[in-house]
């Protein structure tokens, strides 16, 4: 064989395996075969436009075949803004058959807010039951109760997009439970009745601004917790025994200050008076010298101190003996 013959036909190989490499003709040959118009250069552009075009062209011909209409661009459009191509025409399948309107620009924008989309669209068609934490609340009579609530939603497609998420739900629940509870007058009405819960909380319209609509509310359990009235009255009576004895106690201090400054004034006026005795003799014996004062008039003086002496003792001891007796 002539060699240019034999690089012309490597040449030619390279190229076609080159070209089915980079062109998915398989794709296209299963697109054309369901009977979606699609070209081998728009495969070739959404290489260069780096599309993987599976992600593209297998939706497109799931959405086809269920009937929805749908074009390339807007597929790829999604896929460019980071969007799941296939979650979303899933969606659109499941909402046609299911009967509710979500265009596609709804869809991708549900899917570009990061929610799951496939699976509002289930919420939409299957109702969803959230169960609440336990609540607490206060009847008016001082006595908890702790509720928890079975709520159904169904997703609303059209506020999806914006709207609040489960956790508002409930939130808003545990809320009009807490204000149901709370304005009973007796916490045995509401375990008579638990049915005026769910009744006061539905009338509320908690649903709005969420995604949800909230097609019931059930109570799932009621269970009487503490006596908090009890409980309150005691914690203020031991607060007010406290208080209690924190006056009495600054009252027993101020006594004893009272008692040390009297002892206090006690003591000087004995050190004056012991003071003022140590003088009488320095006085004497100036009065002595002066000639003011008689060896008579001392003595006289002596046996004047010595009787009033004798009256203290004879007095101290009668009021001793009154005692005893």
């Amino acid at each position: 064989m002539d060699i240019p013959l034999l690089i012309l036909a490597g040449a030619v190989i390279l190229f076609f395996i080159i070209l089915f490499n980079f062109i998915p003709v398989g794709l296209w040959i299963s697109a054309v075969a369901a009977g979606v118009k699609v070209s081998l250069f728009s495969l070739l552009a959404m290489r260069l436009r780096r599309v993987p075009p599976n992600q593209i062209i297998l939706p497109l011909i799931k959405a086809d075949k269920a009937g929805i209409e749908v074009n390339q661009n807007q597929l790829e459009a999604h896929f460019l803004a980071g969007g799941n191509v296939n979650r979303v025409v899933d969606a659109l399948i499941a909402a046609d058959k299911a009967r509710i309107a979500l265009p596609f620009d709804r869809a991708a924008a549900i899917d570009l807010a990061g929610r799951d989309v496939l699976d509002a669209v289930k919420v939409s068609v299957n109702p969803r039951v959230i169960q609440t934490p336990n609540v607490s609340a206060v009847a008016k009579d001082g006595i908890e109760l702790i509720a928890t609530a079975r709520i159904t939603v169904r997703a609303n497609l059209e506020r999806l997009v914006g709207g609040a998420g489960e956790e508002t739900i409930i939130a808003r629940v545990g809320e009009g439970i807490v204000s149901s509870i709370g304005s009973t007058d007796s916490h045995k009405h509401t375990l008579e009745n638990p049915d005026i819960i769910s009744k006061t909380v539905l009338a509320k319209g908690l649903d709005s601004g969420t995604a949800f609509e909230i097609l019931s509310i059930d109570i799932a359990d009621v269970n009487v917790g503490r006596n908090i009235g009890a409980q309150l009255q005691t914690d203020q009576a031991e607060a007010d025994k406290r208080v209690a004895q924190a006056k009495a106690e600054e009252r027993r201090a101020m006594a004893v200050a009272a008692e040390q400054e009297n002892r206090a004034h006690v003591e000087a006026m004995r050190a004056k008076v012991v003071e003022a005795e140590a003088e009488v003799p320095q006085a004497i014996a100036q009065a002595f010298r002066d000639g003011n004062l008689g060896i008579m008039d001392y003595y006289s003086l002596q046996n004047i101190q010595s009787d009033t002496t004798m009256r203290g003792s004879i007095g101290k001891a009668a009021e001793e003996g009154s005692d005893r007796g």
